[in-house]
Protein backbone atom coordinates (compact mmCIF):
# COMPACT_ATOMS: atom_id res chain seq x y z
CA UNK A 1 0.00 0.00 0.00
CA UNK A 2 1.23 3.52 -0.85
CA UNK A 3 1.40 5.79 2.18
CA UNK A 4 1.38 9.59 1.98
CA UNK A 5 3.10 11.89 4.46
CA UNK A 6 4.36 15.43 4.93
CA UNK A 7 8.06 15.42 5.79
CA UNK A 8 9.36 18.58 7.48
CA UNK A 9 13.02 19.18 6.70
CA UNK A 10 15.42 20.89 9.14
CA UNK A 11 15.58 24.02 6.96
CA UNK A 12 11.81 24.47 7.07
CA UNK A 13 10.72 23.07 3.71
CA UNK A 14 7.95 20.48 3.78
CA UNK A 15 7.93 17.73 1.15
CA UNK A 16 4.79 15.73 0.45
CA UNK A 17 5.92 12.14 -0.03
CA UNK A 18 4.59 8.80 -1.22
CA UNK A 19 6.23 5.71 0.22
CA UNK A 20 5.97 1.98 0.71
CA UNK A 21 8.09 -0.75 2.24
CA UNK A 22 9.39 -1.22 5.75
CA UNK A 23 11.51 1.47 7.39
CA UNK A 24 14.98 0.21 8.12
CA UNK A 25 15.26 -1.58 4.76
CA UNK A 26 17.68 -0.31 2.08
CA UNK A 27 16.13 2.81 0.53
CA UNK A 28 15.31 3.67 -3.08
CA UNK A 29 14.28 7.29 -3.69
CA UNK A 30 12.50 8.42 -6.85
CA UNK A 31 12.47 12.03 -8.15
CA UNK A 32 9.87 13.18 -10.70
CA UNK A 33 10.09 15.94 -13.29
CA UNK A 34 7.91 18.57 -15.00
CA UNK A 35 4.93 18.66 -15.26
CA UNK A 36 4.51 15.57 -13.11
CA UNK A 37 4.41 14.60 -9.44
CA UNK A 38 5.39 11.79 -7.08
CA UNK A 39 2.40 9.63 -8.02
CA UNK A 40 4.00 8.73 -11.36
CA UNK A 41 6.34 6.38 -9.48
CA UNK A 42 3.60 4.39 -7.71
CA UNK A 43 4.07 1.29 -9.84
CA UNK A 44 7.80 1.18 -9.18
CA UNK A 45 7.32 1.89 -5.47
CA UNK A 46 5.02 -1.12 -5.23
CA UNK A 47 7.30 -3.29 -7.38
CA UNK A 48 10.55 -2.72 -5.50
CA UNK A 49 9.01 -2.92 -2.03
CA UNK A 50 8.01 -6.54 -2.72
CA UNK A 51 10.34 -9.14 -1.14
CA UNK A 52 10.96 -10.87 -4.48
CA UNK A 53 12.22 -7.57 -5.95
CA UNK A 54 14.48 -6.58 -3.08
CA UNK A 55 12.06 -5.60 -0.33
CA UNK A 56 13.27 -1.99 -0.44
CA UNK A 57 11.92 0.96 1.45
CA UNK A 58 10.74 3.15 -1.47
CA UNK A 59 9.97 6.85 -1.24
CA UNK A 60 9.01 9.45 -3.85
CA UNK A 61 8.83 13.09 -2.76
CA UNK A 62 6.95 15.80 -4.58
CA UNK A 63 9.71 18.30 -5.30
CA UNK A 64 9.37 21.77 -3.80
CA UNK A 65 6.71 23.74 -5.64
CA UNK A 66 4.74 20.63 -6.63
CA UNK A 67 1.53 19.17 -5.19
CA UNK A 68 1.41 19.75 -1.41
CA UNK A 69 5.14 20.39 -0.96
CA UNK A 70 6.29 23.84 0.12
CA UNK A 71 6.15 26.36 -2.73
CA UNK A 72 8.30 29.38 -1.86
CA UNK A 73 7.23 32.48 -3.75
CA UNK A 74 10.57 33.78 -5.03
CA UNK A 75 12.19 32.44 -8.20
CA UNK A 76 15.57 32.30 -6.44
CA UNK A 77 14.19 29.60 -4.11
CA UNK A 78 14.25 27.18 -7.06
CA UNK A 79 17.95 27.45 -7.82
CA UNK A 80 19.84 24.14 -7.87
CA UNK A 81 21.46 24.47 -4.45
CA UNK A 82 18.07 24.69 -2.75
CA UNK A 83 16.63 21.74 -4.67
CA UNK A 84 19.70 19.66 -3.80
CA UNK A 85 19.45 20.70 -0.14
CA UNK A 86 15.87 19.42 0.02
CA UNK A 87 16.75 15.95 -1.26
CA UNK A 88 19.94 15.65 0.80
CA UNK A 89 17.91 16.50 3.92
CA UNK A 90 15.18 14.00 3.03
CA UNK A 91 17.84 11.30 2.55
CA UNK A 92 19.09 12.02 6.08
CA UNK A 93 15.56 11.67 7.43
CA UNK A 94 15.33 8.31 5.69
CA UNK A 95 18.41 7.07 7.52
CA UNK A 96 21.31 8.24 5.42
CA UNK A 97 22.87 6.69 2.34
CA UNK A 98 20.42 5.48 -0.31
CA UNK A 99 20.82 2.19 -2.08
CA UNK A 100 19.95 4.12 -5.26
CA UNK A 101 18.57 7.50 -6.32
CA UNK A 102 16.32 7.14 -9.38
CA UNK A 103 15.26 10.24 -11.27
CA UNK A 104 13.62 11.57 -14.45
CA UNK A 105 13.57 14.99 -16.15
CA UNK A 106 13.89 17.82 -13.56
CA UNK A 107 14.29 15.21 -10.84
CA UNK A 108 17.32 14.05 -12.80
CA UNK A 109 18.77 17.55 -12.84
CA UNK A 110 18.62 17.54 -9.04
CA UNK A 111 20.04 14.01 -8.91
CA UNK A 112 22.99 14.77 -11.20
CA UNK A 113 23.90 17.77 -9.03
CA UNK A 114 23.51 15.87 -5.76
CA UNK A 115 25.57 12.91 -6.99
CA UNK A 116 28.40 15.21 -8.08
CA UNK A 117 28.40 17.34 -4.92
CA UNK A 118 27.54 14.75 -2.23
CA UNK A 119 28.25 11.25 -3.58
CA UNK A 120 28.15 9.74 -0.07
CA UNK A 121 24.35 10.26 -0.13
CA UNK A 122 23.89 7.23 -2.38
CA UNK A 123 25.52 3.98 -3.45
CA UNK A 124 24.16 4.15 -7.00
CA UNK A 125 22.44 6.60 -9.34
CA UNK A 126 19.86 5.86 -12.05
CA UNK A 127 18.84 8.53 -14.57
CA UNK A 128 15.93 8.30 -17.01
CA UNK A 129 15.93 10.86 -19.84
CA UNK A 130 17.42 13.72 -17.92
CA UNK A 131 20.37 15.52 -19.49
CA UNK A 132 23.67 15.72 -17.69
CA UNK A 133 24.45 19.42 -17.13
CA UNK A 134 27.78 19.15 -18.95
CA UNK A 135 26.43 17.72 -22.19
CA UNK A 136 23.23 19.78 -21.95
CA UNK A 137 25.20 23.02 -21.65
CA UNK A 138 27.40 22.02 -24.61
CA UNK A 139 24.37 21.25 -26.79
CA UNK A 140 22.48 24.40 -25.77
CA UNK A 141 25.51 26.50 -26.63
CA UNK A 142 26.49 24.84 -29.90
CA UNK A 143 23.62 22.77 -31.33
CA UNK A 144 20.82 24.51 -33.25
CA UNK A 145 18.87 21.25 -33.01
CA UNK A 146 18.98 21.28 -29.20
CA UNK A 147 18.20 25.00 -29.09
CA UNK A 148 15.09 24.34 -31.20
CA UNK A 149 14.12 21.29 -29.13
CA UNK A 150 14.39 23.36 -25.93
CA UNK A 151 12.58 26.44 -27.25
CA UNK A 152 9.51 25.53 -25.15
CA UNK A 153 11.49 26.56 -22.06
CA UNK A 154 11.20 30.20 -23.07
CA UNK A 155 7.42 29.89 -22.99
CA UNK A 156 7.56 28.46 -19.47
CA UNK A 157 9.51 31.46 -18.11
CA UNK A 158 6.92 34.00 -19.28
CA UNK A 159 5.27 35.84 -16.38
CA UNK A 160 1.87 34.60 -17.56
CA UNK A 161 2.97 31.02 -18.23
CA UNK A 162 1.04 29.41 -15.37
CA UNK A 163 -2.17 31.22 -16.32
CA UNK A 164 -1.82 30.15 -19.95
CA UNK A 165 -1.05 26.55 -18.94
CA UNK A 166 -4.22 26.38 -16.83
CA UNK A 167 -6.48 27.61 -19.65
CA UNK A 168 -9.00 25.31 -21.30
CA UNK A 169 -8.65 22.45 -18.83
CA UNK A 170 -4.83 22.56 -19.08
CA UNK A 171 -4.89 22.20 -22.86
CA UNK A 172 -1.23 23.14 -23.24
CA UNK A 173 -0.19 20.79 -20.44
CA UNK A 174 -1.80 17.79 -22.10
CA UNK A 175 0.17 18.65 -25.23
CA UNK A 176 3.44 17.88 -23.42
CA UNK A 177 2.23 14.28 -23.36
CA UNK A 178 0.04 13.88 -26.43
CA UNK A 179 2.68 15.32 -28.77
CA UNK A 180 4.66 12.14 -28.04
CA UNK A 181 1.77 9.69 -28.45
CA UNK A 182 0.60 9.42 -24.85
CA UNK A 183 -3.07 9.27 -25.81
CA UNK A 184 -3.03 7.30 -29.05
CA UNK A 185 0.44 5.94 -29.73
CA UNK A 186 1.61 2.31 -29.55
CA UNK A 187 2.22 2.73 -25.82
CA UNK A 188 -0.75 4.99 -25.04
CA UNK A 189 -1.06 5.59 -21.29
CA UNK A 190 -2.89 8.89 -20.75
CA UNK A 191 -6.25 7.53 -19.59
CA UNK A 192 -9.01 9.59 -18.02
CA UNK A 193 -8.04 8.20 -14.61
CA UNK A 194 -4.44 9.33 -15.06
CA UNK A 195 -5.59 12.74 -16.30
CA UNK A 196 -7.60 13.13 -13.11
CA UNK A 197 -4.43 12.53 -11.08
CA UNK A 198 -2.62 15.25 -13.01
CA UNK A 199 -5.51 17.71 -12.62
CA UNK A 200 -5.47 17.14 -8.87
CA UNK A 201 -1.81 18.17 -8.79
CA UNK A 202 -1.96 21.05 -11.27
CA UNK A 203 -4.94 22.71 -9.60
CA UNK A 204 -2.76 23.15 -6.52
CA UNK A 205 -0.56 25.56 -8.44
CA UNK A 206 1.79 25.82 -11.41
CA UNK A 207 3.95 28.75 -10.33
CA UNK A 208 6.41 26.52 -8.47
CA UNK A 209 6.90 24.19 -11.44
CA UNK A 210 7.40 27.13 -13.82
CA UNK A 211 9.90 28.67 -11.41
CA UNK A 212 12.28 25.77 -12.09
CA UNK A 213 12.70 27.15 -15.60
CA UNK A 214 12.79 30.78 -14.48
CA UNK A 215 15.59 30.01 -12.02
CA UNK A 216 17.75 28.08 -14.47
CA UNK A 217 20.01 29.61 -17.13
CA UNK A 218 20.25 26.22 -18.88
CA UNK A 219 17.89 27.12 -21.70
CA UNK A 220 18.28 28.56 -25.20
CA UNK A 221 18.64 32.31 -25.68
CA UNK A 222 15.43 34.22 -26.23
CA UNK A 223 14.97 36.12 -29.48
CA UNK A 224 15.78 39.78 -29.15
CA UNK A 225 18.69 42.23 -29.25
CA UNK A 226 22.15 40.69 -28.85
CA UNK A 227 22.89 39.78 -25.22
CA UNK A 228 19.30 40.57 -24.25
CA UNK A 229 18.98 37.16 -22.58
CA UNK A 230 22.10 35.08 -23.17
CA UNK A 231 20.82 32.17 -21.02
CA UNK A 232 23.08 29.14 -21.52
CA UNK A 233 25.52 31.09 -23.68
CA UNK A 234 26.73 32.92 -20.58
CA UNK A 235 27.12 29.84 -18.38
CA UNK A 236 30.27 28.01 -17.35
CA UNK A 237 30.24 25.06 -14.95
CA UNK A 238 33.40 23.95 -13.14
CA UNK A 239 34.52 20.45 -14.05
CA UNK A 240 34.35 19.33 -10.41
CA UNK A 241 30.60 20.01 -10.40
CA UNK A 242 30.08 17.76 -13.43
CA UNK A 243 31.90 14.55 -12.55
CA UNK A 244 29.90 11.68 -11.06
CA UNK A 245 32.01 8.88 -9.63
CA UNK A 246 29.27 6.44 -8.75
CA UNK A 247 27.89 3.39 -10.54
CA UNK A 248 25.30 5.06 -12.76
CA UNK A 249 22.57 3.63 -14.95
CA UNK A 250 21.30 5.86 -17.76
CA UNK A 251 18.09 4.74 -19.47
CA UNK A 252 17.53 6.83 -22.58
CA UNK A 253 14.40 6.76 -24.71
CA UNK A 254 15.66 7.53 -28.20
CA UNK A 255 12.48 9.21 -29.50
CA UNK A 256 12.53 12.00 -26.92
CA UNK A 257 11.92 15.08 -29.07
CA UNK A 258 12.98 17.50 -26.29
CA UNK A 259 16.20 15.66 -25.47
CA UNK A 260 17.88 14.32 -28.63
CA UNK A 261 20.41 11.47 -28.35
CA UNK A 262 23.35 13.84 -28.99
CA UNK A 263 23.12 14.56 -25.26
CA UNK A 264 24.66 11.13 -24.71
CA UNK A 265 27.80 12.01 -26.70
CA UNK A 266 30.75 12.33 -24.33
CA UNK A 267 28.65 11.48 -21.28
CA UNK A 268 31.02 8.71 -20.21
CA UNK A 269 33.76 11.34 -19.85
CA UNK A 270 31.78 12.86 -16.96
CA UNK A 271 30.38 9.55 -15.67
CA UNK A 272 33.08 6.89 -16.05
CA UNK A 273 31.10 4.18 -14.19
CA UNK A 274 28.14 4.40 -16.55
CA UNK A 275 25.89 1.67 -17.89
CA UNK A 276 23.83 3.02 -20.79
CA UNK A 277 20.56 1.51 -21.98
CA UNK A 278 19.23 3.02 -25.19
CA UNK A 279 15.55 2.27 -25.87
CA UNK A 280 14.32 2.67 -29.43
CA UNK A 281 10.65 3.48 -30.00
CA UNK A 282 10.26 5.15 -26.60
CA UNK A 283 9.70 8.82 -25.77
CA UNK A 284 10.38 11.15 -22.86
CA UNK A 285 7.49 9.44 -21.03
CA UNK A 286 9.07 5.97 -21.05
CA UNK A 287 8.26 5.45 -17.36
CA UNK A 288 4.57 5.45 -18.34
CA UNK A 289 4.98 3.76 -21.72
CA UNK A 290 7.13 0.80 -20.76
CA UNK A 291 7.10 0.46 -16.96
CA UNK A 292 8.01 -3.23 -17.02
CA UNK A 293 11.11 -2.55 -19.12
CA UNK A 294 12.20 0.31 -16.84
CA UNK A 295 11.69 -1.93 -13.80
CA UNK A 296 13.73 -4.73 -15.39
CA UNK A 297 16.65 -2.44 -16.21
CA UNK A 298 16.59 -1.00 -12.70
CA UNK A 299 16.38 -4.49 -11.16
CA UNK A 300 19.39 -5.66 -13.13
CA UNK A 301 21.36 -2.56 -12.14
CA UNK A 302 20.51 -2.89 -8.46
CA UNK A 303 21.72 -6.49 -8.48
CA UNK A 304 24.98 -5.70 -10.26
CA UNK A 305 28.23 -6.44 -8.47
CA UNK A 306 30.87 -3.70 -8.34
CA UNK A 307 31.17 -1.94 -11.64
CA UNK A 308 33.15 -3.12 -14.64
CA UNK A 309 33.13 -0.49 -17.42
CA UNK A 310 30.62 -1.28 -20.13
CA UNK A 311 27.89 0.27 -22.17
CA UNK A 312 24.80 -1.65 -23.14
CA UNK A 313 22.71 -0.86 -26.19
CA UNK A 314 19.16 -2.13 -26.54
Amino acid sequence: MIETSLQTLPHGIILSCRSTGAKGRPVLMFLHGFPEAAFVWDGLLAHFSQPEHGGYRCIAPNLRGFERSSAPAGVAAYRPRHLVQDIAALIELEGGQLECLIAHDWGGAVAWNLAAAQPACMKKLAIINSPHPGTFLRELQHSPAQQAASAYMNFLIRPDAEALLAEDDFRRMWAFFTAMGAADGPHAWLTEAVKAQYRAVWTQGLTGPCNYYRASPLRPPRPGPPHHDPAAAAVTIPRAMLEVHLPTLVIWAMDDTALPPALLDGLDDFVPQMTLRRVDGATHWIVHEQPALVAAYLQEFLRQAPFSPRQLAT
